[in-house]
């Protein structure tokens, strides 16, 4: 009887490890699609958000350097939620519905910035 047990104990701690490894794995293999990407960002309070000058797509934002919302913050605006145009590295992954609003299914994970502007260029990316 003390075989069967330790035997479902390391089955079971075996396939928790297994688990844990794919994880893992999914995660490194997001990283490897870092794409560029350019479009207008929004940040306040509440609100962290991206949309693609392409196609109007929007996307929650993860500022995986901290360096996205200092950048933003040092163009001194007087308000929260002024949109700035911004060239940004970075992958995009789906969004933790617990952190997240329900608004956004897809995150996009910043590994770097490229450029931030208040000036938005004409285009597909003006309002």
């Amino acid at each position: 009887m003390k075989f069967f047990k330790q035997a479902i104990v390391f089955v079971v701690l075996l396939g928790v490890a297994v688990t844990a490894c794919n994880r893992d794995n999914k995660a490194e293999g997001d990283k490897t699609n870092v794409k560029m990407v350019k479009g207008l960002y929004t940040f306040g309070p509440e609100m962290k958000s991206f949309t693609l000058c392409e196609d109007g797509r929007e996307y929650w934002v993860t500022d995986s350097i901290k360096n996205l919302e200092l950048q933003y913050n040092n163009l001194g605006f007087e308000k929260p939620y002024e949109p700035v145009y911004v060239e940004l590295e970075g992958y995009f992954t789906k969004s933790d519905t617990a952190t997240v609003s329900q608004d956004f299914d897809s995150t996009l994970v910043v590994t770097k910035v490229v450029k931030i502007s208040k000036e938005i260029p004409d285009g597909s990316c003006s309002q």
